[in-house]
């Protein structure tokens, strides 16, 4: 009968929020315990533990192929990752297979955990291969992290769907948390622990274990910061890593390791041999060719990639007289090859419970890990020890009494309870004595039989000891640590230590004058705005034969400057361009507009071109008379776009820019009406930006000209004609009036065109 029962009865009623905090607290919980966070014991998210014990099962140990044992040296990674998906972790084979690929890179873990066989990725940023065309197997490292499963140290649970069981922990003695380090986002937290030197933190341990009450400091002694895979330079002070370890939350710089390698005429480069840990070599050379592409970085002229199994990248100067130090403090300041490495030591204890750890803590807690472990894998081997004794004293028993057993053997129906009657024998040594071959009943098994008896008694005595007392624990703890470090000791090629630790200041802002190489230039503007800029300071006589385009010609004064400097252009629109002296074109040809490089139309006029001189200060005026004081530091704007420095009223425009004088102290104005005034500089405004005020007031016509000058030279301007000489009016007390009053006309012989020259 078909069941037409409505769905919706189903369906039950709960308010919104408590519905949503209690799923998506699960989800946290989830993602927290079984996802991201790695496990204080043996430093392994469940992905990485599964994939190992998923290997191990296979039988891909780190030793050659033993054919008593069936172990097989690499299997392909597809069958690994389907085993691992089928029975242990049931997500996707592509996030398994990253997690795989990851163990086995070299420049990812300081100690990999898989022995990879084919393309992996490198460290350029490449992708690794299919997992079908790959092979991996397990390292020395990763055997040792998993030593003791067979030997009850740890629980097992079910997997997820109850066919099989996987272990809760990693038992084995190699510190793999801070290792090899782990990075992860949970819900509302996250974990980034970098790599750090087995030899390091096995002396830390030990003097843990030594002296329990050891601050920070004295494990500062043994653990000095993180050892990357990469290597590099970690430029921290000792104070600064100390206080991340302390507080278990931090950071620190790492730089890229280079020398100077000398050519020929006293050329260099600069030979980058590493780099920051998980940085791409590929983006960080795009990063560098982007700087000279830019030109943000004028004194590095090119960059090539010349690795191959080692990395070497060649950093070449614009010319040899580039300060080394001065080009890698720039790169280091504008690229990846100083970059921040986090440290956040949040990880899950023995408890599952998230805690963000300190250095001693971290270790601390590990070590009462290998204490419990040694205390089960004591206990373990005790209670082998009593099976193997109960039958060895059957066997001893059978061996007395030899002739009556064969008896009871050849004559009793049940021969079994009937020795278990007689000589007081369990089951089990009942059972054994009834399995024995006929060719273990001679004299010398009798001998072997007691000789093994009594160094199984002697070993029990021993493991009863160290299970009873805490202080053997630590001495055997120390042994077996010390046996761990003779394989990854600072003198052996996996745990020399590769990073370099090495303080030094934070990259420096280098101006950019200290970039370029100093070079005096001249500089040629025309009539029509093209723009050029000649080698050396140039004579009058140079100048004179310079080649304009047809119909074109010079637009003023060539300006004299060096590469380091940056020329000033003002236009009649108020605005005020900085163009930097070294990125000018080229004194052969004409040279290219000037429009080009800055956004200014056509209808506007350049007034006045000059260097822009920091600490100096400009008087500028609009036609209309208005004007003020603005210092040069104001006004400088490397933009396309410049900076509007004058507003204009309608119909004015600026007219007058001059460079103000260091003892300056009055100005010096003349109209179109011929009318000269003369006033003191302080009653000028010193502004970044505005009108100004009226300097001179007109009935008809507007400002000609205006100086600042200092009033005891008296005014002096050119008198015209090849002759090159000037003319000074020492007593400008006619003159000499409030600001923004007409003035009267000026003394005799001043220029016609109303110029002070």
């Amino acid at each position: 009968m078909t069941d037409f029962r409505d769905p919706f009865d189903n369906i039950k009623d709960h308010p919104f929020d408590s519905a949503l905090s209690e799923r998506y607290l699960v989800y946290a919980l989830s993602t927290i315990t079984a996802r991201s966070l790695p496990d204080l014991r043996d430093g392994l998210k469940p992905v990485h533990r599964r994939l190992l014990w998923a290997m191990r099962l296979l039988k891909l140990e780190p030793s050659n192929p033993d054919p008593a044992r069936n172990t097989t040296s690499y299997k392909k990674c597809a069958r690994v990752v389907g085993d691992v998906i089928g029975k242990y972790h049931p997500h996707g084979d592509t996030s398994v297979y990253d997690a795989m690929v990851r163990l086995a890179q070299d420049f990812s873990l300081r100690t990999p955990l898989v022995d990879g066989q084919g393309n992996f990725g490198n460290i350029d940023g490449d992708n690794a291969a299919a997992m079908r065309y790959t092979e991996a197997r397990l390292t020395q490292a990763a055997s040792d992290l998993m030593s003791g499963l067979d030997e009850g140290t740890v629980d097992y649970r079910p997997t997820y769907n109850g066919e099989d069981e996987e272990p809760e922990v990693f038992p084995g003695l190699f510190p793999n948390l801070l290792a090899n380090g782990a990075s992860g986002i949970a819900v509302g937290m996250a974990t980034s622990i970098p790599p750090h030197n087995v030899a390091e933190l096995i002396d830390a341990a030990l003097l843990l274990i030594d002296q329990p009450d050891a601050d920070h400091a004295a494990l500062m002694q043994h653990v000095t910061g993180p050892d990357l895979p990469t290597g590099g330079v970690l430029v921290d002070s000792p104070r600064s890593i100390a206080e991340s370890y302390v507080t278990g939350r931090g950071s620190f710089r790492v730089r890229a390791r280079w020398h100077k390698e000398e050519g020929g005429r006293g050329t260099w480069v600069a030979i980058i041999t590493e780099i920051p840990f998980q940085v791409a070599k590929s983006k960080l050379i795009e990063e560098i060719a982007a700087l000279i592409n830019d030109k943000k970085l004028p004194i590095l002229a090119d960059i090539r990639d010349e690795s191959d199994a080692e990395i070497r990248i060649v950093i070449e100067p614009r010319s040899r007289s580039v300060d080394p130090d001065i080009l890698m403090d720039s790169l280091f300041r504008l690229t990846d090859l100083e970059s921040r490495l986090s440290l956040n030591l949040n990880v899950l204890d023995a408890s599952h419970t998230p805690r963000v750890m300190s250095l001693r803590e971290v270790l601390v807690e590990w070590l009462k890990h290998q204490i419990d472990v040694l205390v089960r894998r004591a206990k373990h081997r005790l209670d082998k020890i009593a099976a193997r004794l109960e039958l060895l004293d059957g066997y001893i028993i059978a061996y007395l009494n030899l002739d009556r057993v064969i008896a009871i053997i050849r004559t009793e129906d049940e021969p079994k309870e009937v020795m278990m009657a007689e000589f007081a024998l369990t089951d089990r040594q009942a059972e054994a004595i009834l399995n024995m071959r006929l060719r273990s009943l001679r004299k010398l098994e009798e001998m072997e039989l007691r000789r093994e008896h009594a160094e199984l008694v002697k070993e029990r005595d021993e493991l009863e000891k160290l299970v009873e007392n805490p202080a053997r624990q630590r001495t055997q703890l120390k042994r077996d640590l010390n046996a761990l470090r003779k394989r990854y000791g600072p003198d052996t090629l996996l745990g020399k230590r590769r990073t370099l630790i090495e303080e030094a200041a934070p990259a420096r802002e280098i101006p950019l004058e200290a970039m370029i190489e100093r070079e005096p230039i001249t500089v040629i503007l025309s009539q029509r705005g093209w723009i050029r800029a000649m080698k050396g300071h140039v004579d009058d006589a140079t100048i004179a034969g310079v080649k304009y385009k047809e119909g074109d010609g010079p637009w003023s004064t060539p300006v004299q400057m060096q590469t380091t400097d940056k020329l000033l252009i003002a236009c009649a629109n108020g605005r005020f361009y900085t163009l930097g002296a070294d990125r000018l074109p080229g004194g052969r040809g004409f040279g290219e507009p000037v429009r080009s490089m800055i956004d200014l139309d056509n209808t506007t006029e350049i007034v006045a071109m000059m260097v822009a001189r920091k600490d100096a200060k400009l008087l500028v005026a609009a036609s209309d008379g208005r004007g003020f004081v603005v210092p040069v530091a104001d006004i400088l704007a490397e933009t396309r776009k410049g900076k509007q420095v004058v507003n204009l009223r309608v119909g004015a425009n600026l007219s007058i820019v001059r460079m103000v004088p260091a003892l300056a102290d009055s100005v010096a104005v003349i109209g179109d009406n011929r009318k000269l005034l003369v006033f003191p500089l302080s009653e000028l405004p010193e502004m970044s930006r505005g009108q100004g005020v009226q300097m001179q007031r007109y009935r008809d016509g507007g400002l000609s000209d205006a100086i600042s000058f200092v009033l005891g030279d008296g005014l002096s301007w050119p008198m015209g004609g090849e002759s090159g000489r000037t003319r000074t009016e020492s007593d400008m007390t006619p003159w000499r009036v409030t600001r923004g009053a007409a003035g009267r006309m000026p003394p005799t012989g001043f220029p016609r065109d109303n110029r002070f020259g």
